[in-house]
């Protein structure tokens, strides 16, 4: 279908039509968001003497909207001035702009009746072609368009952002009755290519598929923890990070999403599942949730929900917990279950289920109950909210961040392990998994010539999963392995270019990654034609250097060991630069430290749209040691043009590092000069690194040639070390800093400008890469960076002494 998203009207400027509107500016598209006009003058108006018919009180309610959603953390756009891409309105005198718009989107309040009436008057403006789709979680889509014209029909659909739409993967795409199938698939790829998101199609039943799975293990998880007791606390630290799910866990969860809206959506499942969801019982809200919102304590909302926090007489911020039999607040206390410590040193998730389900303790059990639940329940739901298992595991991940589906966990656990578990458990799931085994299939998934297959249950045999060609998963292609060691693998993706996929913890640079490093830029040269460097990771790219064994050496004086560090690593970096093939460097989530080192130095950046970068040693009590320094150096002497504040872009640079500042996108980094004009943006994380091979193709296609170390980066002396630590003096002189602060400052003064010349003048990479690597060293012997490291290492978090 050819179709161009240029405008999107966005109906509702609610916490999610606001967020669903700055995710499409952030891509470049226009926005006009557009609600209700106010029914009278607020006192601050009256005051004004503003009457209901002047703009900005007919605008009030979507301008405070919009505003309080620009304020809010995480932010919901890439870049501040994004904003300018959206324009605001009103239903009364706006609406009629959407004859312009190539695609409204509703996103009202959740009531049948005000949802028609809106689209009654849509059907009438609209341009015929023009998309058309509804934000519901809840109403059936089918009921929406009754009553609309054809074409209004064929272009009608549902597509079910989660919140907050920028940082959540998950698009659910709902075709009503007559909606046109070429108007899904155009929505089904515009929401994998432009918008980022897993885009999966759903049937118009209640809850369409993430919400009905979801909602189902919440409550069910409430359930089982009210029975055997156990505490808001412990059950957040069963079901987060251990399980591969987000840190906040179940209650935390709770909080930020709001009490209300899990109550709602739950009482609305039970209501329309009486004839089809054999389970509908299980979404009889809790007795604790029910209480809690009777309250009105629905979570950060309201200011109090399962947790609640507090100042106490210090002033110092404190969590309390919420305590199940009380329904009264007390301090949260420290959680440990033997099951939990016997895991910590399995790394691999899927290898960490097994040991979880076999606990003895209680967090065995709480795992066994409530895993047994959730599989069954996704079984029985099979063909009633989609005809393919892949789409529960597809939405559920992209919906509620989980590394791993309900159906790839009990892969991860064993088929007939878990069968075995659930029928003690008096849980059995429905006929087909049954069958699936008795016909000689093991598994839910497997992977054939690198490419992921799914059972599917009609025809009793494997699947290969759609859309495959546009992704390519490191995970999937184990046998393209050509060497590894235990942090780095590398990998022959085909046409010639070799991957390096770090694997170390955090994946932080110890010396098997440096060995990888070196092993993968020789390898590529020898018999490949490009290089890219990326991993799958869900915590880091990379979060830099091997700070444990930093400190180690520090910690013992062995300063002949660090400098031997710090200079191989700056060579592994430099090789990176000066390789005879291009090297492209694929970041996502943190990049950090070494981690955004190494992509300075790279041919080609192509990096995820939530890519958090910087250099960030200062925090630690070191400067940037790896070129990182000498880079911002050479890019701020590439920006000087005749005439301009040479001094004033240098220091640009300066405070980036001086105060560690992290991009909050990779669309920001462009601005801090991370990320540069030839550098590359992708929205879809899936895409990354299939996006950044085609980098490396078209370098080498190009006839990539080798380039030479520079000698021609100007820097600026005693000049800019002067303005420099007289600006470091002030901040001193107010207590804005401490005094190791300074002297961090003035170190990278003095390295960010060259040293002590006596005028600006030119200089080498290699003069810059000795000074970075000396006062890196002179700062390992520093009692109070030592202090800095070892809490970071110990508690998370390096004092500012």
């Amino acid at each position: 279908m050819n179709r161009t998203i240029r405008k999107v009207a966005v109906l509702g400027s609610g916490i999610m039509g606001s967020r669903i509107a700055c995710h499409f500016a952030n891509i470049g598209v226009q926005v006009l968001l557009l609600d209700i006009i106010p029914r009278e003058l607020t006192p601050a108006e009256q005051a004004k003497g503003l009457t209901l018919e002047k703009t900005a009180v007919r605008n009030r309610i979507v301008t405070e909207s919009f505003q309080n959603t620009l304020k809010s953390s995480p932010a919901p756009l890439y870049s501040p001035e994004f904003s300018s891409r959206i324009k605001l309105g009103n239903f009364d005198d706006n609406l009629a702009e959407i004859k312009e718009y190539d695609w409204i989107i509703e996103v009202i309040v959740e009531r049948l009746d005000i949802k028609q009436s809106l689209f009654g008057k849509v059907d009438k403006l609209r341009k015929p072609g023009t998309l058309v789709s509804s934000n519901t979680s809840g109403i059936p889509i089918h009921l929406m368009s009754e009553g609309r014209s054809d074409d209004f029909q064929k272009h009608f659909s549902g597509t079910h952002f989660f919140n907050p739409p920028r940082y959540l993967r998950l698009l659910e795409i709902i075709p009503g009755p007559k909606t046109d199938p070429k108007v899904i698939d155009f929505l089904m790829n515009y929401g994998d290519l432009f918008l980022g998101k897993t885009t999966v199609l759903c049937k118009d039943t209640p809850g369409f598929i993430a919400n009905r799975l979801g909602i189902h293990a919440m409550v069910q998880t409430v359930r089982v923890a009210e029975k055997m007791g156990l505490t808001v606390e412990q059950v957040d630290k069963l079901t987060g990070p251990v399980v591969g799910r987000p840190k906040s866990g179940t209650f935390r969860l709770s909080d930020v999403v709001g009490l209300d809206t899990t109550v709602h959506v739950a009482n609305n499942l039970y209501e329309s599942g009486a004839e089809t969801d054999e389970s509908r019982e299980a979404f009889v809200v809790p007795g604790v949730m029910q209480e809690l919102f009777n309250k009105k304590w629905l979570g950060d909302k309201s200011g109090q929900g399962f947790y609640k926090k507090i100042k106490d007489e210090s002033g110092k911020s404190v969590i309390l917990a919420l305590d199940f039999k009380t329904l009264e607040y007390r301090p949260s206390g420290k959680v440990k279950f033997a099951t939990l410590e016997g895991t910590k040193a399995i790394d691999n998730l899927a290898k960490r289920f097994g040991v979880l389900l076999e606990g003895k303790d209680e967090a065995g059990e709480f795992y066994r109950q409530t895993f047994a639940d959730s599989f069954r329940y996704a079984t029985y739901r099979i063909p009633e909210i989609s005809d393919e298992l892949y789409r529960i595991d597809q939405a559920i991940t992209a919906g509620f961040g989980w590394q791993m589906g309900l159906f790839e966990t009990w892969d991860a656990i064993g088929v007939r392990t878990m069968l075995d578990i659930m029928e003690k458990l008096d849980k059995k799931p429905a006929a087909w998994v049954y069958e699936m085994l008795e016909v000689g299939n093991e598994s839910f998934y497997k992977v054939e010539n690198g490419r992921k297959q799914y059972y599917d249950i009609p025809t009793k045999s494997y699947k290969e999963i759609p859309g495959q060609d546009n992704f390519i998963i490191l995970s999937n292609v184990t046998n393209n392995i050509v060497w590894k060691n235990a942090g780095a693998a590398l990998y022959d993706l085909g046409d010639g270019i070799l991957n390096l996929e770090f694997r170390s913890k955090m994946n932080t640079f110890g010396v098997e990654v440096i060995e990888g490093m070196h092993k993968g830029i020789a390898l590529a040269e020898k018999d490949f034609r490009g290089l890219v460097i990326a991993n799958e990771s869900t915590e880091a790219f990379s979060a830099g250097a091997n700070l444990a064994m930093l400190f180690m050496y520090a910690i013992e004086q062995e300063f002949d060991e660090i400098n031997l560090m710090i200079a191989q690593f700056q060579q592994t970096i430099l090789r990176a630069r000066y390789s005879s093939i291009p090297v492209v460097v694929a970041p996502h989530t943190l990049a950090l430290g070494g981690g955004c080192e190494l992509s300075l130095h790279a041919d080609k950046v192509v990096a995820h749209a939530e890519t958090y970068i910087g250099l960030v040693e200062l925090g630690v009590g070191l400067i940037p040691a790896g070129g990182g320094t000498k880079e911002m150096a050479a890019r701020c002497s590439d920006l000087y043009q005749p005439g301009d504040p040479e001094l004033n872009i240098l220091q640009n640079a300066f405070m980036n590092i001086a105060q560690a500042k992290v991009s909050t996108s990779a669309q920001e980094a462009f601005g801090m000069h991370y990320l540069q004009e030839k550098d590359q943006i992708v929205l879809n994380r899936s895409r990354l690194i299939a996006e950044a091979k085609q980098a490396a193709m078209e370098l080498a296609d190009n006839g990539y040639t080798q380039p030479k170390p520079r000698a021609d980066i100007k820097v600026q002396g005693k000049t800019g070390i002067a303005l420099f630590m007289a600006g470091v003096a002030q901040m001193r002189l107010a207590n804005y800093i401490s005094d190791h602060d300074a002297k961090l400052a003035n170190k990278l003064a003095y390295v960010i400008c060259g040293g002590d010349l006596s005028q600006p003048q030119t200089v080498t990479e290699q003069y810059l890469l000795d000074l970075e690597r000396e006062a890196f060293l002179s700062l390992c012997g520093e009692k109070k960076t030592l202090e800095r490291m070892q809490g970071l290492l110990t508690g998370g978090k390096p004092p500012r002494n």
